[in-house]
């Protein structure tokens, strides 16, 4: 390891060295560094909480149970039978809430249907009153 000592000046004295040696504050703030990266892992502690498991339970068709289906193109289906637009499934969807016990609606998207398009028969469904709502969709066989 070099050391500078200032050089001389004319009239014989020593000249002060006019920069800083910021080798022993690298050295000090790697050291820092490490201890951090080794501490912060230990002290860092999780809520322990139990979380639910996932299982895939088949749907069970009743005959009270309704299903909107929504296609590529954006068109709704209540039923098999197209609904002309929202106000109209909002209708339908307002009478359905008033039966007692009040049905569950399956939503059927197409794969390629507009995120906006189902949204939209979402929020109907919401404004109609209905509270159960479900996603219908086709299991995962493993193949992409």
């Amino acid at each position: 390891m070099a050391m500078s000592v200032g050089t001389g000046s004319p009239d014989g004295e020593p000249k002060a060295m006019s920069e800083i040696n910021t080798t022993p504050l690298v050295d000090v703030m790697l050291v820092l560094l490490i201890i951090f990266l080794i501490t912060i892992p230990v002290i860092t502690k999780t809520v322990p909480v139990e979380l639910p498991k996932a299982t895939n339970i088949a749907t069970q068709t009743r005959p009270e149970n309704i299903t909107v289906a929504i296609d590529e193109q954006g068109r709704i289906f209540w039923n098999n039978g197209q609904v002309r637009d929202t106000q109209a499934l909002l209708e339908f969807v307002k009478a359905a809430a008033v039966q007692v016990p009040q049905p569950e609606i399956h939503i059927r998207g197409d794969r390629n249907a507009r995120f906006e398009a189902v949204g939209r028969v979402i929020y109907t469904i919401q404004r109609g009153g209905v509270v159960k709502v479900g996603f219908i969709t086709e299991p995962d066989r493993g193949t992409r």
